[in-house]
C-alpha cells in the first residue's frame, strides 16, 4: 500500500464576537487586528490598522490628540485611554497610493 500525502488548507473563520472596530472619540476605525488585557488594575487594548494616503492627514491628527474617549462596541466597553505605543510601518504617507500598518496601544486612565 502506496502512502499518500494529503495537504488540506484550513482557512481561519472569523468569529462573530472579534472585534473589527475601535471608536476613539468620535471616529470609528476598521481594525485589522486587536487584543486586551488588564495591567496593573487598568485596561490596555492594542490594535493594528491600514491607513490610506487619503486618510494620513486625519488620522495623524486624531492621534496626536494623545488621550480619547475609547469605545469597543462588540465588548460592550467604554473608557478613558490615552496612548502607551504607537508605531508605523510607513513614515511618509503623504505619497499618492500608499497604505501604512499603523499599531496603537491604549492605557486605561482616571476619567
Amino acid at each position: 500500500m502506496q502512502k499518500r500525502n494529503i495537504s488540506v488548507l484550513f482557512l481561519e473563520k472569523k468569529d462573530e464576537s472579534m472585534v473589527d472596530r475601535i471608536i476613539l472619540d468620535d471616529t470609528e476605525i476598521k481594525l485589522k487586528d486587536y487584543e486586551a488585557h488588564e495591567k496593573d488594575s487598568r485596561r490596555e487594548v492594542a490594535f493594528i490598522f491600514d491607513v490610506t494616503t487619503e486618510d494620513y492627514h486625519d488620522v495623524a491628527v486624531l492621534l496626536y490628540r494623545g488621550t480619547f474617549d475609547v469605545s469597543i462596541p462588540e465588548e460592550h466597553l467604554e473608557f478613558r485611554g490615552t496612548i502607551i505605543n504607537y508605531s508605523t510601518s510607513l513614515d511618509n504617507l503623504y505619497e499618492e497610493n500608499q497604505t501604512g500598518e499603523f499599531r496603537v496601544t491604549l492605557q486605561e486612565i482616571e476619567a
